[in-house]
């Protein structure tokens, strides 16, 4: 869904603020939670490096689950290694849990909420570049598109369904309780509801449709060439999706479910992108309202 062009330009815009620095062989980038320290860059230029919510570490990051001095980094013959501390909540490589491990270039690295990316090579400056415009579209916990690009998006799509007469319709997903989610098991729970529910609604977007991060646990699906009917359908399939197993968080098991609000184009009227977002969501809060794990269109 990415654009050539809109690439080229964001590389060449002011937008890309953050400047190349010496990077010896490998770099650790900041790419959640989103805020000033995102996309901050950590040159690995010594042979150790230690992480943590110290200030006076070498890589300190921010966010809830990072214990003080919570990893170390080191570099031997064979390559980088990461090296977990005794973390109170440990040290995860591609979602997976470990005590030591090699690194390998495109590697995410979580730490509590912090999320960095490990890159590597001869290419890192090219990589860097690519991975900062990532993050310009890309929501860095869920995989799934951002705030930003869902407007862009959908405004392109809404011209083009009042161009050609074609429906179109808006989905909006929000995860019933999540705050007792928060509230009972923690803010790194709630961070993997969030991206657990993503992996699973993901493998049924179509190419066409765009599945994007709105704000919070709230997200959007446009569906290009889609009537109210059909997009009901749809949202159906994905609330039993998310209904039918509970999400996982270590051993702890958190059932789930999540409400749907849907609006579509009005071909007389089409109006503006926040008019149907404005709809969807009065939808949405129509199936909160009434007894939520429901879509309502």
């Amino acid at each position: 869904m990415e654009n050539e062009k809109d690439k080229t330009a964001f590389m060449q815009s002011p937008l890309l603020v953050t400047k190349a620095t010496g990077t010896g062989d490998a770099v650790l980038l900041v790419i959640y939670p989103t805020g000033a320290s995102m996309g901050r860059r950590f040159a690995l230029d010594t042979d150790e490096k230690f992480i943590g919510r110290m200030e006076d570490l070498d890589i300190p990051l921010e966010g809830e689950g990072l214990s003080r001095k919570h990893a170390r980094l080191f570099r031997d013959v064979t390559g980088w290694q990461i090296e977990d501390l005794g973390s109170t909540n440990g040290v995860y490589i591609n979602d997976v849990k470990i005590t030591r491990r090699h690194l390998k270039d495109g590697d995410l690295l979580r730490f509590g909420v912090a999320i960095c990316k490990f890159l590597s090579g001869d290419n890192i400056e090219a990589a860097y570049h690519e991975e900062i415009y990532r993050m310009s579209i890309m929501d860095g916990l869920t995989g799934v598109h951002n705030k930003r690009y869902f407007l862009e998006f959908l405004e392109r799509e809404l011209a083009a369904s009042t161009r050609q007469g074609t429906p179109l319709s808006l989905v909006m997903v929000d995860i019933d309780h999540f705050k007792k989610i928060n509230d009972t098991h923690g803010h790194l729970a709630g961070d993997a509801a969030l991206k657990e529910m993503c992996a699973r609604l993901k493998p049924r977007i179509r190419k066409t449709d765009l599945l994007a991060r709105y704000g919070g646990e709230e997200f959007a699906v446009v569906m290009p060439a889609t009537d109210l009917p059909a997009a009901l359908q749809f949202a159906e399939v994905l609330r039993a999706l998310v209904e039918e197993e509970p999400f996982s968080y270590d051993v702890i098991k958190i059932p789930c479910t999540i409400s749907l609000g849907l609006a579509q184009v009005d071909p007389v009227n089409p109006g503006k992108p926040d008019d149907l977002i404005e709809r969807a969501d009065a939808k949405l809060y129509e199936a909160k309202r009434s007894g939520r794990n429901r879509a309502i269109g």
